[in-house]
């Protein structure tokens, strides 16, 4: 897909409840109508990669894949979740198109082998400390393992402790490795562990991140968004407000 009709991901980071994904899953059906986009619905059935014990997950792989496959069949949007251990691949391949592998695991060998084997697209997030050519070898373990759609999206690198800086040289260089190179443009403003347990961040940057990638050649976006963010269970300082989600994807692809 050329920068001129982007690939967009949007929803919530987290599965908080069948309310919620509906609320988020109608708004999403209405910017489809309006701007011609195809918005790949995103949230996680676990966050299995919390920073305390105590932060909320999700409702896990069962019930969470159920809500999802509601998503998709009521609403009739494509699905991206994410997956953090092997076994999980077959059963999510199920319900949604795209398997997500996060940024921390996007070395982990039988984590992209199995998401590879589904036979669907696979979006490797570039880990926070990796350089952006340093991504061939992910992908390589994927399209050896039979994968034919793979992604790469770019979500910032460690800046000593407690926060993130974005290079966004990195997109150009992962797009001489894939034609699909997507702007996290949510997880890129965190501060991670900045708020005694739990990432915080500063959701106002979020326009700029996405902005500043279209003009290095970001070919997609992908914002985590919320009615109400402040009060989301999880990255609720970086989650874009929702009613924000189509000024700027109007910015993005006009």
């Amino acid at each position: 897909m050329s920068k001129d009709n982007p690939k967009i991901i949007a929803g919530p980071c987290v599965i908080e409840s069948a309310q919620l994904l509906d609320t988020v899953a109608r708004q999403l059906v209405d910017i489809n109508r309006r701007l011609g986009t195809d918005i790949i619905f995103k949230a996680s059935f676990d966050k299995a990669n919390r920073t305390s014990i105590h932060s909320f997950r999700g409702p896990g792989l069962e019930h969470g894949l159920q809500m999802l496959a509601d998503v998709k069949a009521r609403y009739g949007l494509r699905i991206l979740t994410d997956i953090h251990e092997a076994w999980q691949a077959a059963p999510v391949a199920q319900v949604a198109d795209v398997l997500q592998i996060p940024a921390f695991l996007c070395r982990q060998t039988d984590l992209l082998v199995a998401a590879a084997r589904t036979g669907r697209t696979v979006n490797i997030k570039k880990a926070q400390f990796l350089a952006g050519r340093d991504m061939r070898y992910p992908v390589e373990k994927a399209r050896d393992a039979g994968a034919t759609d793979v992604w790469l999206t770019e979500r910032g690198n460690m800046m000593g402790y407690g926060n993130l800086v974005v290079d966004f040289r990195n997109i150009a260089d992962m797009l001489d490795i894939v034609p699909t190179v997507i702007m996290d443009c949510t997880h890129s403003v965190q501060r991670p562990d900045s708020t005694g347990g739990k990432t915080g961040g500063d959701r106002r940057f979020v326009p700029a991140m996405a902005l500043a990638a279209k003009a290095f050649g970001a070919t997609g976006y992908f914002m985590e968004v919320h009615p109400r963010p402040d009060e989301g269970m999880s990255d609720a300082a970086n989650m874009l407000e929702l009613d924000r989600l189509e000024p700027l994807l109007e910015q993005l692809i006009k």
